[in-house]
């Protein structure tokens, strides 16, 4: 009888290969494992010894024919996660490494890249701590040996160092984001404060919060802004309520805007939403008069109401519900009764960078804003959809 092969599942469950069949654990005795065929339409059967070495059993029989090319894909599995644990190799190092000897005969039972670059971040992350929920040591240090962890419980991690918090302190305008995609299991976002930096706008503290209410952005805040007499001009972030609401608490006399990636990214949601991509890809008209909203952002504060009027006569009924949500948002929505407006959902100041254009300061916080600063020139007012009025 040949010899056992021992493998293990994506989940890190003992799994056995032999004569091009793959068993897993059925169940566990005293003194033996039980092991079934990983076809579930197969009843084929083995028990081995404890150490998986030697079959206590004659085998059952298959009811199909064995499956040998998916070991390589399981061999693969096992030996990225294994070098995702004991190496600091990057992702895609550890991918294309472990390729140079696949077989060409299993690449039929090859996972996507994306996948296996999944799997090794998540293994990461599961050995990121200790059985205390701790990070290890070798995490805990960044470049030049500096102490990398600012705050360290359940609900909040912070990463940064004492150079980083100097560059925080010497800079007057702040930009924070938040991102959801690059994640531990564990936390729900991944918080981060930069400054500008020789023109470039560089992340320089990192948080792991549990969630996105102002009072997760408030335990952020209050543990990096005890660390030092931090005196930022301006804090530029998204239009979460949460994060509003906070930097309004807890930075009361600091210059707060809406970063304009994310303005924009909103009308184009609504766009979507309303099912308007179509005409927005077909209707040039349409598509500029979408544009002329967007560049209200532009325009002096005590413009913007004048210039949304003059923009909305351009558009057809049929963009109406647009309209609708861009007014109660972001202009100010007429009263029923009497004349005037009431207050937007957010404020003209907070998503207007009339002035920060003006000054030359970044827009966004978002990298497809090229990090760069801005040097447009100070006369962005009505200009900008005076043909509207034609």
């Amino acid at each position: 009888m040949s010899q056992i092969e021992k493998l293990l599942s994506v989940k890190g469950k003992p799994m056995i290969h032999h004569e091009g069949y793959i068993y897993t654990v059925e169940r566990t005795a005293s003194t033996k494992l039980i092991f079934r065929c990983q076809n579930r339409d197969c009843k084929a059967r083995c028990h081995t010894n404890l150490s998986m070495d030697v079959f206590l059993s004659q085998l059952t029989a298959h009811c199909h024919a064995p499956q040998p090319n998916r070991v390589p894909a399981i061999q693969l599995k096992n030996e990225i996660k294994a070098r995702a644990v004991t190496t600091d190799e990057s992702t895609s190092s550890i991918i294309h490494s472990a390729l140079r000897t696949y077989p060409l005969s299993a690449a039929g039972e090859l996972s996507k890249k994306e996948a296996l670059m999944l799997m090794i971040r998540r293994q990461r992350t599961v050995e990121a701590v200790d059985a205390d929920g701790c990070l290890p040591e070798k995490l805990r240090k960044a470049y030049r040996d500096e102490d990398f962890i600012l705050h360290e419980d359940k609900n909040l991690i912070i990463f940064t160092t004492k150079t980083n918090l100097s560059i925080l302190k010497q800079n007057k305008h702040w930009f924070a984001d938040g991102t959801f995609k690059v994640c531990p299991d564990n936390y729900y976002q991944l918080f981060t404060l930069h400054a500008m930096m020789t023109n470039a706008i560089i992340p320089l503290v990192y948080g792991l919060l549990i969630g996105k209410s102002a009072e997760d952005y408030n335990s952020f805040f209050e543990k990096v802004l005890v660390q030092d007499n931090f005196q930022p001009e301006s804090i530029m972030t998204d239009f979460e309520t949460g994060t509003i609401k906070s930097v309004r608490e807890m930075l009361p006399n600091v210059l707060h805007k809406g970063c304009f990636f994310h303005f924009s990214q909103a009308i184009w949601q609504q766009v979507q939403e309303k099912g308007l991509v179509t005409k927005y890809r077909e209707d040039e008209y349409f598509r500029l008069n979408v544009k002329k909203l967007i560049t209200l952002a532009f325009v002096p504060v005590d413009e913007i109401t004048t210039g949304f009027d003059l923009i909305a006569n351009q558009f057809d009924d049929d963009a109406d519900d647009l309209l609708d949500y861009f007014e109660k948002t972001w202009i100010r929505e007429p009263k029923r009764r009497g004349t005037g407006r009431k207050k937007p959902k957010f404020d003209h100041k907070l998503w207007n960078i009339h002035d920060r254009v003006v000054a030359a300061v970044p827009r966004s916080n978002n990298s497809k804003d090229k990090r760069k600063k801005f040097t447009l020139s100070n006369d962005i007012h009505l200009e900008i959809y005076s043909d509207t009025s034609t």
